[in-house]
């Protein structure tokens, strides 16, 4: 694997991705207990110099909870039962994080209320209040 595309202008080489591998839970039976197949995927989004100061900027802020306190994405796949479809997994998810980071997001363009809809708040709550003057007790 070169490196994980991540867009058509964004490439993050594979040296800049950590993988590891430990036992993992889940489905396999037997063949958990002797095998490392759950992946751990490390990147340092604070350091990499495939990304620009902007990129950076964004994922630093976008994914900040779910960065470590250096500005490392820490990633777990243990789903699988080979370390191969877990690898793949993690790679994926990776990837999509960062798209997601990195999307431009348009600015919110701020609306009023239209006159028919504060018209129906109004008298939904002249209903409502009269729902609850009906249940009080009359005067004596």
């Amino acid at each position: 694997m070169a490196g994980v595309r991540i867009s058509r202008t964004l490439s993050i080489p594979q040296e800049e991705i950590e993988l590891s591998f430990a036992r993992s839970g889940g489905p396999g039976g037997q063949h958990v207990n002797t095998s490392a197949t759950k992946v751990e995927l490390r990147f340092d989004v604070a350091r990499s110099p495939s990304l620009s100061d902007e990129q950076r900027r964004l994922l630093l802020e976008r994914l900040s909870s779910r960065l470590t306190n250096d500005g490392v994405l820490v990633l777990h796949a243990g789903g699988h039962r080979s370390q191969t479809r877990n690898r793949e997994a993690a790679v994926e998810r990776f990837a999509g994080l960062l798209r997601e980071g990195l999307k431009k997001r348009r600015p919110r363009t701020p609306t009023r209320p239209s006159r028919a809809s504060k018209q129906r708040r109004l008298d939904e709550k002249k209903q409502h209040g009269e729902k609850k003057r009906l249940r009080r007790a009359p005067d004596a």
